[in-house]
């Protein structure tokens, strides 16, 4: 399957990813159709076109897959409900449900992880006070637990100090925080890791097979939230090959097609575990937008698209940086700093927690000799 230019894009979600998909989109000549249940929404101000409604509206799903070529997602959360009424239309979705499904799902990706011979923290699945005693238990202290579905920026866990005893309130308050915040119960217990930096691989499959992986940024995060990604990434060379096998390794099993983040820990003895992946472009790859001639935005596109992958060389090294809350009112200041990019995803409400955008900042490798 090829989208030709002057095809259409369809994308389930409509924030800051989707908008910079929609841009990406545009750059190749090809339409972007935004689906969305909110009005407000920052890729609606760029996209060609746009539906609003429900991930559970058959009838507006269905009028929407009848307009678009091919359709992709932003977030790993939507509904398998959506996936499946796209699919009785026989409306291409890439990535795939099984990507999907196993994101979705913290245990069911961890069991996946170690399937295909990569490594994870300990884990224990835990559904009541009895199999968190026993979690604890056999991972030891101190430990995060999770919930197994809906989890995003640090939403959704609690840690289990050391000194704990009282496992009955632990169990009750990491519930009540993760129901307040994302109604979901059944969880996963992690153990700790020793880890000396975490680094990230984005990589894409093409239709064809083809893999390309970009190079690794390393990742600090605070709160929760991806603070920035700095490349080069200074990983030993071991971790950074291990960390690209192991990506390679997901994007055949899973048959994909698009552009996956995966969230690696880097050990003190050189190796890597697996934290997480996303079946979708990544924050951690934002800086390949001003860094690369290829962004990780227009390599999902191309993927999706059965176009061939272009080449994720990199031509600056950089440091991204996410504007968070209030930050993005700094926009004058960015603005004005030499070989800074701004990019600003035209949210209306600087939100404690919420991105509102990122400033990637270049620093050349290579220069023009001067004009003689």
């Amino acid at each position: 399957m090829i989208v030709e230019p002057n095809g259409v894009i369809g994308i389930l979600g409509g924030g800051q990813l989707g908008r910079m998909l929609a841009l990406a989109a545009a750059r190749l000549g090809l339409r972007a159709h935004v689906y969305t249940p909110d009005e407000n929404a920052p890729a609606a101000d760029v996209a060609h076109a746009l539906t609003i409604g429900s991930y559970t509206d058959a009838e507006r799903l269905e009028a929407f897959g009848e307009v678009v070529n091919v359709v992709t997602y932003e977030f790993e959360n939507v509904p398998a409900e959506t996936v499946d009424i796209l699919a009785a239309r026989r409306v291409p979705v890439a990535p795939g449900a099984r990507a999907l499904a196993v994101a979705q799902d913290r245990l069911i990706e961890k069991d996946f992880v170690n399937s295909i011979g990569a490594r994870t923290a300990p884990y224990f699945p835990v559904d009541d006070l009895a199999s968190l005693a026993e979690g604890l238990q056999k991972i030891g202290r101190p430990a995060i637990l999770k919930t197994r579905r809906l989890g995003y920026d640090g939403k959704g866990q609690t840690t289990i100090a050391a000194a704990d005893g009282d496992l009955a309130r632990a169990w009750e308050e990491a519930n009540k925080k993760a129901w307040a915040e994302i109604g979901a119960r059944p969880a996963i217990l992690e153990g700790f890791i020793d880890f000396t930096m975490e680094i990230s691989v984005i990589g894409a499959r093409g239709r064809d097979g083809s893999i390309r992986c970009y190079d690794v940024p390393r990742n600090v995060h605070e709160g929760g939230i991806l603070r920035r990604s700095q490349v080069p990434s200074a990983a030993p060379a071991a971790a950074t090959a291990e960390a690209a096998a192991v990506t390679t390794r997901m994007l055949t099993e899973l048959d994909y097609v698009g552009v996956i983040g995966v969230e690696f820990f880097v050990l003190k003895d050189g190796g890597v575990l697996v934290n997480e992946f996303a079946p979708r472009v990544h924050n951690s790859g934002h800086w390949t937008i001003d860094a690369c001639a290829v962004s990780q935005f227009e390599q999902h596109i191309r993927a999706i698209a059965g176009w061939p992958l272009g080449d994720p060389a990199r031509h600056s090294d950089c440091v991204m940086e996410n504007l968070i809350g209030d930050e993005a009112g700094r926009w004058r200041d960015v603005s004005v700093e030499a070989n800074a990019c701004i990019h600003l995803y035209g949210k209306r409400e600087a939100l404690p927690g919420r991105k509102m955008g990122h400033v990637t900042r270049l620093n050349p490798r290579y220069r023009a000799p001067p004009a003689k």
